[in-house]
């Protein structure tokens, strides 16, 4: 089984979900920093035009399959994935552990409250979970040192950036030399919002048949035109 699996030139991990989750605690354990990134169709798609993009996802340790479109691609290319690993769902699986395997988390991106609000519905979820800092995702080039120096005062060992894509997996490589004290960082999206209780994820049986997308159009029609990227990514897979 190959370790990775091209996409119109993007890297995805050939991963499950639990072996996501044992590669993010392998990780913490290091000495070391490492990326993990979450490409969805959109994802790739932005990478054809920006290749510091793309040259980041082919770089980072592990990129798991987030959108179903990856996966419905992989197949296409005869080179199947073997499931979808939402990120969501990825950190999730992190925090069920966090207590045992001494996790302690930042949480970085959002509207100003959200990631309070997303650490707050954690730690009821998660009895005991270290989240150990917080931070909006709206601020200026001079007030990055700021954060950078919250975020290493913190300890916290896993860091969530959730800035939206690719601003937030730029930052990270731009950032990641000078926090030595972070194991993961993972580039989320709009996860916080759903930590939060601000956006409702689909319900199981859409998440099952890979039909959340479609969910979310549903509740937010004003999606369309971004959802057009899907079909546009399906037809360059078929004839690429």
């Amino acid at each position: 089984m190959k370790n990775k699996v091209d996409i119109l030139g993007v890297s995805i991990s050939n991963i499950t979900m639990r072996e996501a989750t044992q590669k993010v605690k392998e990780f913490v354990k290091t000495d070391s920093f490492h990326s993990v990134y979450t490409p969805n169709p959109e994802f790739v798609m932005l990478a054809q035009d920006d290749e510091a993009f793309r040259k980041i996802l082919n770089e980072a340790d592990l990129v798991v399959p987030d959108g179903i479109g990856v996966v419905i691609g992989s197949k296409i290319k005869k080179t199947p994935l073997p499931e979808r690993v939402p990120g969501y769902d990825l950190a999730q699986n992190t925090m069920k552990e966090a207590v045992k395997e001494g996790y302690k988390y930042y949480f970085f991106g959002g509207k100003p409250g959200v990631a309070e609000e997303a650490a707050v519905k954690m730690r009821e979820t998660y009895p005991g979970i270290q989240i150990v800092g917080t931070r909006n995702g709206y601020f200026k080039p001079e007030d990055e040192a700021e954060i950078i120096a919250d975020i290493n005062a913190s300890g916290a060992n896993i860091l969530f950036v959730c800035l939206g894509a690719p601003k937030q997996e730029k930052w990270i490589e731009a950032n990641k030399h000078l926090m030595p004290h972070i194991r993961v960082a993972m580039g989320l999206g709009g996860s916080l919002d759903g930590m939060a209780g601000r956006v409702k994820r689909a319900p199981m049986i859409y998440q099952k048949l890979g039909l959340e997308w479609f969910y979310r159009l549903l509740k937010e029609p004003t999606r369309f035109k971004r959802m057009l990227v899907l079909p546009k990514f399906l037809v360059k897979v078929i004839f690429s």
